[in-house]
């Protein structure tokens, strides 16, 4: 359980909770982290699984591809293999994490410096850096995409700089392959609206000094949160941090660098980057779906490892969406578009924001739910609004009615099929940068962005499958069967849209108890004369309804 002096969790307890919820899966057979490792748990996100059913694993008897074994486990999908494990990090109910990233981001604690950390039991320097086996090649980093990978990866980081101008430290998500053991290479992201830590590169380039860096594994579960999370640049994400967990985040001075990173970390890189070198990076499966080829990137000369005792490391399963890190970036990023919408821009018509996930990595398109009867200028000011609130998200913005689940593509379809015109309903935004894909913005190319209205502009008939109780009844009709396990798919039943009548349902209500041959007597009624078929009976009857 946590020490005295803190509430919140470290790796390890966390890992432990998940067990006690039975979010954790334990493999003590012998597991090559070089080729099984990640491909067991990509199963899980690529096997037909569904969301909730998702587990961390925990690896516990790891081997290489050359038969060398590791005595320090490593855990992957520990921090949000599903959103249920993102709450038991966050300490809250799923629904609930929203309000907790808003309270913290409104609410910072700056973080409490300490004289000693757990994350310093163990200081390897000099000797015990260099040489087969040792320092970086002790450590039992996984391969991420075997096949297309060149190198064991470090996924699971949060990458700690300082700006030399403000002394203000950034931490994020950066990927680091291995390349000897005292010697890495990051991966900054210098996109338009990229990394922190690339513009503390760029002004230890300018100054012609050597860049400090500390890469954590294993943060408590509050920072961990922090590494994929986009805050401005200027803000310390450990403040950010202590709102999540509710008080400071314990934090010491690292042993050769002069950075402040979090006590309760599992293992600590900590080295120097010179900036006026880099060195090929890659290839490596990245988060937009496809393999980043070699590029050039930065290398970092390891001054020291520290960690405790007996550390568990960290791995994030990242690719083809849905992965442990798009389910990371998802909850945390939604509510931000939803507060942006609705408190920034006071757009209060706008009811969710989605991000897609699987394949387009929440990137690429974004589905704002707008309430019925919404106006037209407030659906496309929460349009616009959701094309601009991030540089690298939006490149396609729909806008739907609560009835389009947008975790559905056919729903979608068919919201696309029936609700707008590609005449008035759709504009395109040009000038926009490349943002996180396969291609980059190197070369100056740009991209646009593509809006649709794809909400209701009127009412419309009821959705045509059988009203909810009658499915419902049928559902456990199905299961007194014996019949396979359903996964009920929305939307499942049917429901009104707007353009329909009292005197309608009554009729169906009739029809359903068997009672139709009054529905037949009472049409007999209001036969009329001389009209063409298929017209409409609110065409030609007064109060029709």
């Amino acid at each position: 359980m946590p020490t005295s002096d803190r509430s919140y969790r470290d790796l390890r307890e966390h890992v432990e909770a998940l067990d006690r919820e039975g979010l954790l899966v334990t493999v003590d057979a012998p597991i090559d982290k070089d080729s099984e490792m990640h491909p067991l748990v990509r199963w899980q996100f690529r096997g037909g699984i569904p969301e909730a059913d998702r587990k961390a694993f925990l690896f516990t008897n790891i081997t290489d591809g050359k038969g060398r074994h590791y005595d320090i486990p490593v855990v992957v999908g520990a921090m949000a293999a599903s959103p249920a494990i993102y709450a038991a990090g966050m300490r809250v109910a799923p629904e609930e994490i929203g309000a907790k990233w808003n309270d913290a981001l409104t609410h910072p604690i700056d973080p409490r410096p300490v004289n000693t950390g757990a994350c310093q039991e163990v200081v390897l320097t000099g000797d015990d850096l260099m040489g087969e086996g040792k320092g970086l090649d002790a450590l039992p980093i996984p391969v991420s995409t075997p096949g297309f990978d060149s190198a064991p990866t470090l996924s699971a980081t949060n990458c700690v700089t300082r700006d030399p101008e403000t002394g203000v430290q950034n931490m994020g998500t950066y990927r680091a392959a291995l390349k000897a053991p005292d010697r890495l290479v990051v991966r900054m992201a210098t996109r338009v609206g990229g990394a922190g830590g690339y513009q503390h590169w760029q002004k230890y380039k300018e100054r012609g000094e050597e860049m400090p860096c500390a890469i954590v594994l294993g943060c408590p579960p509050p920072v961990a949160f922090m590494g994929p999370q986009k805050l401005p640049i200027d803000m310390d994400e450990l403040a950010i941090a202590g709102g999540l967990a509710g008080e400071p985040i314990n934090v010491v001075k690292a042993a050769t660098v002069d950075l402040l990173v979090p006590a309760e970390a599992e293992v600590v890189l900590e080295g120097m980057i010179d900036p006026q070198f880099t060195e090929p990076e890659g290839p490596f499966g990245e988060s937009h779906g496809h393999v980043a080829l070699e590029e050039m990137n930065m290398p970092m000369r390891i001054t020291a490892i520290t960690r405790k005792k007996a550390p568990i490391i960290p791995s994030y399963i990242s690719q083809v969406a849905p992965s442990e890190s798009s389910v990371m970036k998802r909850v945390a990023y939604e509510p931000l578009f939803l507060s942006h919408l609705r408190e920034t821009l006071g757009v209060a018509s706008v009811e969710k924001v989605a991000l897609h996930e699987p394949l387009t990595g929440l990137l690429r398109v974004t589905i704002v739910t707008m309430a019925r009867n919404a106006p037209k200028t407030e659906v496309w000011r929460a349009l616009y609004g959701a094309a601009s609130f991030k540089g690298d998200c939006g490149k396609i913005v729909f806008a739907v009615n609560g009835d389009i689940d947008p975790d559905n593509a056919d729903a979608i379809l068919w919201a696309l099929a029936y609700r707008h015109n590609p005449a008035e309903d759709v504009e395109v935004l040009r000038h926009r940068g490349q943002g996180h894909g396969p291609k980059r913005e190197h070369a100056g190319e740009e991209d646009a962005t593509l809006l649709i209205d794809a909400t209701m502009k009127s009412d419309m008939p009821p959705l045509a499958l059988p009203a909810e109780q009658h499915m419902a009844h049928a559902k456990e009709l199905w299961e007194r069967l014996g019949l396979p396990a359903l996964r009920p798919e929305s939307p499942w039943y049917g429901y009104s849209l707007g353009d329909w009548s009292e005197a309608w349902q009554a009729a169906a209500d009739r029809a359903a108890a068997g009672e139709y041959l009054e529905n037949g007597k009472r049409t007999r009624q209001r036969q009329q004369r001389n009209l063409i078929p298929e017209t409409s009976v609110r065409d030609v009857e007064e109060g029709w309804d």
